[in-house]
């Protein structure tokens, strides 16, 4: 995919990630960015090339209203995330769970399913889903997020499938730590978000579909593939305190 002149759409945008896709977006000659947040008066990035819209991905009355707005998108970035950093059992109750599960997997496929209309009008276009290596093995101190994440790849599949007799391309980004505010007590390395975008950006254009940014990513990949099993004995033993 060129990136020069297309039109984009980032949800999550306000900071991050999310910031950092428009950032090397806008570097990269886009022609328009859409920067979708949940509070669109909150701040986050700006530009000539970027129009501020508010989006909140567990509504579907906000998802359809957005893609009516946005006909021109010819880029979808999902990147609207949430993670409670909570365990499946240790956790008193199962809220956390099914809000990172309505967030992460309905909100990201609701998107798609919006947007993949308007991605055929235009030609096609791409999708890029922001999963994580948490998808592939689980954290237990984690474990939901893992569980709402690792739904999510298995849906990337599955639309990447469905989408490309209409010339969509679809990527999944499983990246490791990140250096974001959601790992704000993660105490390992963590990726700089510019570096993870450029990964993912350099990606698309390649024809790259799955993408593993980060030192962290790679290594558990590498590990998974050797021997998954040990792979997963050995994260088991993240849990939480107490």
């Amino acid at each position: 995919m060129d990136l020069q002149g297309c039109v984009a759409l980032v949800t999550g945008a306000n900071r991050g990630i999310g910031a950092a896709y428009i950032a090397r977006l806008q570097a990269r000659g886009a022609k328009k960015i859409y920067a979708a947040t949940r509070d669109a008066d909150a701040g986050g990035p700006a530009g000539e090339q970027v129009e501020r819209i508010r989006l909140d991905v567990t509504l579907q009355p906000d998802i359809d209203a957005v893609a009516r707005r946005c006909s021109d998108v010819q880029l979808l970035v999902n990147n609207a995330g949430v993670n409670f950093n909570t365990p499946l059992i240790g956790h008193p109750n199962v809220r956390n769970a099914e809000l990172e599960m309505s967030t992460n997997y309905f909100g990201t496929l609701n998107m798609i399913r919006a947007f993949a209309p308007v991605l055929k009008s235009n030609g096609g276009g791409a999708i890029i889903n922001m999963l994580s290596i948490v998808g592939r093995v689980n954290i237990p101190l984690m474990g939901s997020l893992g569980a709402s994440k690792a739904a999510a790849i298995l849906m990337t599949m599955g639309v990447r499938a469905e989408l490309a007799a209409q010339g969509t391309r679809v990527v999944g980004v499983m990246p490791g730590a990140v250096d974001t505010r959601m790992t704000a007590n993660f105490p390992g390395p963590k990726a700089r978000p510019a570096d993870v975008v450029d990964e993912v950006l350099d990606a698309l254009v390649a024809g790259t579909e799955d993408v593993y940014p980060g030192d962290m990513a790679k290594d558990i990949m590498n590990a998974y593939r050797t021997d998954m099993k040990a792979i997963e004995k050995q994260f088991a033993g993240y849990l939480p305190r107490g």
